[in-house]
């Protein structure tokens, strides 16, 4: 017995021998150096991931980034001013440990509290930045946040700034009761005043944002972006999961579930974001009627050092006169009604997207109607036309099957119109020119459709065209069918493509109706007076743009120079004109039918 114990002991010191031999010929791993994803479960090397975006290189997963490192990723080396960095709150509730725990946290992560503000540049250009920092108290919002926040506002609205807010909260902060509940009505107070100011509010929100901060400032800006897969939501998914007592589908609440909803713009990736900031800002910086000012400056004072010279190119415009395209006399003759429906709904005709890539430059899509959802019928954002600024709204129809059946086939659902405002007011705001591009059978015909209220939507469209305080432009570059193409065709001058058809409703459907036999459309055409110089000649519309013989994406380059020119006369003419001329020749053209 004795013999066996000793040879046991004897293997028990072999072992831990040739482990320590083992571990004595690994290399040791600096302490701090790898780190565990806490999405993938992968060992990864930490600074690998601050290089790259705090982004899990195995899966892609988003790290939560503290306040100064996303400053440092966003703004222009050397160049942020911090706000109120010491400004603290109390305890107004006189909540047990409170106090001590905010002095714990304000030890343990350096900030005072959880959100630093501050100015900076983004490639050169000024804004005021706020970002949220969870490692304070989930970054929850209480006094000393919302006091930071509105401070920020404020002074963007004095110095005349954007402000960009990068939200990550986990709501109201519990421990100041009715105090941090009053902060969202104060941070949306003041951002309602740096709106009417006529200022850009940009707001990105990251994992997590949820409770009274996406109930208030996170959602009020004029443009939302979010980071992929960022939790977004008032109530909390746990709280929702327990209220209910069931299981959330897969991505509820995420970023590409508020998209697909309508409530926010677009989803960007970390490393692309300063460059889309920087756009956004670049696009925002100068305005047509501030471009007009300059230019009416610079013509006086070229005129006044050179009498009788000719200033037209000061402004490197490059836009041509209008050269009489508009004269119906001008299109092919031997087409019937009946074939320019047919040639209207060609599959292979341009689509509204291709229009945007023609003439455009710069376009960045927004999305949703901040209500329901985004209706893909209807493309639009901002874009840049010879470097100016402009809204575009296009009615997509796709120029294949599947795509017919992605964008509905170009019929707008309510949300769609609801977007295309939304861009409208957006446009009226910062001062940009509207142009739309109308190309539908017509708004969809269906239950949901009427259960989202399809008439109401069209309605308030044309309601609030009549008095948008910017200049609109309508092209019919395809169907422009009835109250479905009204909706984006109430502006001031509507151009419609030579073989463009636009009428109260289909010719089957007319045929239908009136005569009770559908298979009479090709007379119905005819009696419909629904083509492009049939419309010119009633003073419907004001310009026909003439057509290659068979139009396509390929040769669309030829409508695409003659729209391109015209675009530039048609902004040159309506803005210089006064917020009130504009309203009354609206009017007057509206009077007239």
């Amino acid at each position: 017995m004795k013999l066996d114990n000793m040879f046991k002991k004897t293997r028990i010191v072999s072992r831990i021998q040739s482990h320590s031999a083992v571990r004595a010929s690994r290399p040791e791993v600096p302490e701090g150096l790898l780190r565990k994803c806490n999405k993938c479960g992968a060992a990864i090397i930490a600074e690998d991931v601050k290089q790259g975006y705090y982004i899990c290189p195995k899966c892609g997963g988003y790290f939560r980034v503290h306040a100064y490192r996303r400053i440092q990723m966003v703004i222009d080396e050397g160049t942020f001013e911090e706000w109120n960095q010491d400004l603290i709150g109390g305890n107004p509730v006189n909540y047990k440990g409170y106090p001590e725990k905010v002095q714990a946290l304000q030890e343990k992560t350096g900030l005072k509290e959880a959100v630093v503000t501050g100015k900076g540049k983004i490639n050169g250009r000024d804004t005021v930045i706020a970002v949220c920092d969870g490692r304070f108290l989930m970054a929850s919002m209480g006094w000393a946040v919302g006091e930071k926040i509105t401070r920020a506002v404020e002074r963007a609205t004095e110095e005349k700034l954007p402000i960009i807010i990068f939200a990550c909260s986990g709501g109201a902060r519990m421990q100041e009761g009715i105090t941090s509940l009053m902060q969202m009505a104060k941070t949306s107070a003041a951002l309602e005043r740096h709106s009417k100011a006529g200022l850009l509010y940009v707001s990105v929100l990251t994992e997590p944002t949820t409770g009274g901060v996406t109930a208030s400032f996170a959602m009020l800006g004029d443009i939302i972006l979010a980071e992929p897969g960022a939790l977004i939501g008032f109530a909390g998914p746990r709280v929702i999961e327990q209220t209910l007592r069931q299981k959330l589908p897969k991505g509820f609440q995420r970023a590409e579930f508020l998209v697909e909803h309508g409530f926010v713009d677009d989803i960007v990736r970390r490393e692309n974001l300063k460059e889309t900031l920087g756009k956004i800002l670049e696009i925002h910086a100068v305005s047509w009627k501030t471009e007009n000012r300059i230019r009416t400056d610079a013509a006086e004072l070229h005129h006044a050092d050179h009498p009788g010279s000719d200033s037209e190119n000061l402004t490197n415009d490059k836009c041509d006169s209008d050269r009489g395209d508009s004269n119906p006399a001008g299109i092919n003759p031997y087409l019937t009604a009946w074939d320019r429906v047919q040639i209207s709904r060609k599959i292979d005709r341009p689509s509204g997207s291709d229009y945007i890539e023609a003439l455009f430059t710069d376009f960045m899509e927004f999305h949703g109607d901040r209500n329901y959802g985004d209706d893909k019928a209807i493309i639009g954002g901002i874009a840049k036309f010879h470097g100016k600024p402009v809204t575009v709204i296009v009615q997509e129809k796709g120029t294949n099957t599947k795509e017919n059946i992605a964008h509905n086939f170009g019929m707008p659902m309510p949300e769609g119109y609801r977007k295309a405002l939304r861009l409208m007011k957006q446009a009226e705001k910062f001062q940009r020119p509207v142009i739309c591009f109308v190309d539908t059978p017509g708004a969809f015909c269906g239950i949901e459709a009427e259960e989202r209220g399809q008439g109401e939507a069209i309605a308030r469209n044309l309601w609030e065209l009549a008095g948008l305080k910017t200049p609109v432009l309508s092209i019919v570059t395809g169907e422009g069918g009835s109250g479905g193409a009204l909706a984006l065709a109430a502006g001031d001058q509507v151009w419609m493509l030579e073989n463009s058809i636009y009428s109260i409703l289909s010719p089957e459907g007319f045929a239908s109706i009136l005569w009770k036999d559908s298979t009479k459309a090709k007379e119905a055409a005819a009696v419909m007076k629904l083509t492009a110089s049939d419309l010119y000649e009633k003073g419907i519309i004001e310009q026909v743009i003439p057509e290659p013989e068979n139009l396509t994406p390929e040769s669309m380059w030829q409508v695409a120079e003659r729209l391109n020119d015209k675009i530039c006369t048609f902004l040159q003419k309506y803005t210089s004109l006064s917020e009130e001329e504009l309203l009354e020749t609206r009017y007057a053209r509206f009077r007239k039918f």
